[in-house]
């Protein structure tokens, strides 16, 4: 007889993903995830959220510290980071969806109650999500995708992508199934931790700029 892999061992978010149902389905189907083993270690999913018909859908890598804790996406420093820049963009960040390639934060950690430093999720682990994120292009149908980091943009258009030869550039790719429109850009994180970061500001501005102007 041959033993049965346990959900996190098949590396899949797929048994997890309701069949039907909009995005509050989906998000209460998500907090149940066990479709790889960061939700050991998590606090709790962190499912996208926003503008259920939002036209524009921006994708960043996985959870932070905060938002593990709060349990939304882009709450903390580099999410107010970016809702400046889309407001300077002239994109409104309350009609926007943001969700992550991943659900679960990644972290080490040296001891119990010291800071948890984010790691950067495999490409199995990114592979292992991409059912939710499938579903929540189904459900949204953006116009636009707007890729944050190099992260969201290996999950989304494979594991040779680099966001520098790519960036504010509009790309036009098949993705999960349906042909998308998508600019990819730096993440926000990666500006506040530029040697210059005023410069690195200004660069994801011009980015969000070329998106603004494709939904203008």
């Amino acid at each position: 007889m041959v033993a049965t892999k346990a959900p996190e061992d098949a590396y899949t978010a797929e048994p997890f993903v309701p069949g039907r149902g909009g995005l509050t389905a989906l998000r209460r189907a998500a907090a149940e995830c066990r479709g790889c083993p960061l939700h050991r270690d998590a606090t709790q999913t962190v499912f996208g959220d926003g503008n259920k018909d939002a036209r524009v859908m921006l994708v960043g890598e996985q959870p932070g510290d905060q938002e593990d804790r709060q349990g939304k996406p882009f709450v903390g420093p580099a999410g107010r980071l970016l809702d400046r820049a889309l407001e300077e963009a002239g994109i409104d960040p309350s009609e926007a969806y943001v969700t992550n390639a991943v659900k679960h934060f990644k972290f080490t950690q040296a001891e119990p109650r010291k800071r948890r430093i984010h790691k950067a999720p495999t490409l199995r682990e990114m592979t292992a999500c991409g059912p939710w994120l499938a579903a929540e292009l189904a459900v949204v149908e953006p116009e636009l995708i707007v890729v944050l980091g190099a992260t969201a943009g290996k999950a989304l258009l494979g594991s040779s992508f680099r966001v520098t030869q790519v960036r504010g550039t509009v790309l036009e790719e098949e993705i999960h199934g349906r042909p998308e429109r998508l600019v990819p850009t730096v993440h926000p994180s990666s500006v506040l931790r530029a040697d210059d970061r005023e410069a690195a500001y200004r660069g994801l501005l011009s980015d969000l700029k070329v998106a603004a102007q494709v939904l203008a």
